[in-house]
């Protein structure tokens, strides 16, 4: 067996962003349920971390000694230069899992998270999983795990199935890993194109199918064509977790806390008269066809309710992190799209755009937006966090240790943009201690602000100058406009709008 023991390792993950592993919005989920909210600074471990942009993002914004492996050594070097960017205090390992497990200087750790990864190694490697929590997550910390779930995949394992076999015996090696998804891909179409009695049982294997096509090719190397894949019922990971003393606490995935938008009256009245929690846990997932979950799980529950719940929320800062036109008035559940009181929170969202989007306190919402009882803050909280749209913001001390690390990382991917190399989408917020999405075009513009550059005309073509000498212009409704005149008319639009809109948000973040 090589060191990839299987796993895809010939072409690198995507460089992705994953708030759920921030320790913050972490102890946020507990607190949405009613649990002690971990404090910092914190000592926290990622296991797995691919690229490494969450881990280096989380290390600069948030105080607190972080530590990560990933067995790929190119993912391990990347997380590496973009730590030496930052001066985050993170030690980043190409270590496996048992070699961690091994090693003598591995301290404990109030946060242990990994996303994704439990579902694609191992048997072996998930018990040196649990034995690492068992071991090194302290007595009242987080661990924080996301997998492919039972029973949303169940329909579709048998497609995977049909794409690797396709891929490992239908094609050969020397072809590489993305001819051969390509390959099987198209051989699963001719067999929907056939009307194989598999595809027309589970339309949503045909589906699924459909949309893979269309998708990254080096996210579905690592996603579906491992030698390990195991979508995996939320009472088998409950079974390994317990042997690390681990209780199931909430979903990091914020808007599946909700129930009314997630389970019909009936369905409620199901859940709340079981009383198990694994087996409540397991007919809810039955409920929303679960097949991706986002667990929270703690060692030792500590329930935070009444006065001290209380003192904390009023205690709290929170912010919008895009702009206010951009907040739909709508959440979006297992059960669809379900609507928002205009009236409730079109003002909560004028409030906090207020004082150019400046962190507002929870304690002011309930006065300042007089249809929000104080009892409807952590509603408030949930859905406009749960979005994406919204963020609680770090203590002031915390955020000037972070704004000086986060400021070099920042420019460093920004620095990776201009140079045509850069695949990281997203910045690091001092403020809210998470990443923010800023797209290319918008990074160019930073650079011109921070240049000193005050003209929106000059951001554009500074812009233009870079794009052009990259080679690359810009796409409208879908068409490529070709001349300089085209892109440098579309960049000046872009610049006014992201003057107006966007820039004033950014600022706030401490982005800009």
């Amino acid at each position: 067996m090589t060191w990839s023991s299987g796993y895809v390792s010939e072409i690198d993950y995507t460089h992705g962003y994953y708030r759920e592993l921030s320790p913050l919005h972490l102890g946020l989920a507990l607190m949405l349920r009613e649990q002690a909210p971990i404090n910092g600074p914190f000592r926290y471990l990622e296991l797995g971390f691919g690229q490494g942009l969450s881990l280096n993002i989380h290390a600069a914004a948030v105080p607190g000694e972080y530590w990560g492996t990933d067995f790929n050594p190119n993912h391990a070097a990347n997380a590496l230069e973009l730590a030496g960017a930052s001066g985050a205090d993170l030690r980043v390992l190409d270590d496996s899992f048992a070699e961690l497990a091994r090693r003598d200087d591995l301290p404990d750790f109030d946060v242990i998270a990994l996303h994704g990864i439990w579902s694609w190694i191992s048997d072996e490697n998930r018990r040196v999983i649990v034995d690492i929590a068992r071991r090194k997550l302290k007595v009242g910390g987080t661990l924080y795990i996301s997998y492919n779930a039972t029973p949303g995949w169940s329909a579709s394992m048998p497609l995977r199935h049909l794409l690797l076999m396709h891929a490992e015996l239908a094609s050969g090696e020397a072809q590489g890993i993305l001819p051969r998804i390509d390959a099987a891909l198209a051989f699963g179409q001719q067999l929907v194109d056939a009307e194989a009695l598999y595809f027309k049982a589970n339309a949503i294997a045909a589906e699924r199918l459909k949309g893979m096509r269309n998708q990254n090719r080096r996210y579905l190397a690592h996603e579906y064509f491992n030698a390990d894949w195991h979508p995996m019922p939320f009472s088998d990971v409950a079974r390994y977790l317990d042997e690390a003393k681990l209780s199931f606490s909430a979903s990091a995935h914020l808007v599946d806390n909700i129930d009314g938008i997630n389970l019909s009256p009936e369905q409620q009245k199901v859940i709340g008269a079981i009383s198990h929690p694994v087996l409540r846990e397991t007919v809810r997932d039955y409920c929303v066809n679960q097949q991706f979950r986002r667990d929270v799980w703690v060692k030792g529950r500590r329930d935070f309710t009444g006065p001290r719940l209380s003192q904390y929320l009023g205690d709290q800062r929170m912010m919008l992190i895009v702009p206010a036109a951009e907040v739909p008035l709508k959440v979006f559940g297992a059960r669809g799209e379900g609507q928002l009181q205009a009236d409730v929170y079109r003002p909560v969202i004028e409030f906090l755009a207020s004082d150019g989007y400046a962190p507002k306190l929870l304690a002011d919402i309930p006065r300042r937006c007089p249809k929000v009882s104080p009892l409807q803050v952590m509603e408030v909280l949930t859905v406009l966090c749960g979005g994406g749209h919204a963020a609680l913001t770090q203590a002031p001390e915390a955020i000037e240790v972070a704004r000086p690390r986060t400021k070099k990382l920042n420019d460093h991917v920004i620095a990776l943009t201009v140079a045509g190399g850069g695949e990281s989408n997203v910045l690091a917020s001092c403020v809210t201690g998470l990443g923010i999405a800023v797209p290319p075009t918008q990074q160019l513009f930073l650079k011109s602000i921070d240049a000193g550059r005050k003209s929106q005309a000059v951001w554009a073509e500074d812009a233009w100058n870079i794009y052009s000498a990259l080679g690359r212009r810009l796409v409208k409704d879908g068409r490529r406009l070709d001349s300089p005149e085209e892109n440098i008319a579309e960049l000046k639009s872009q610049a006014k709008d992201f003057a107006d809109n966007r820039l004033p948000v950014l600022k706030a973040l401490g982005v800009a």
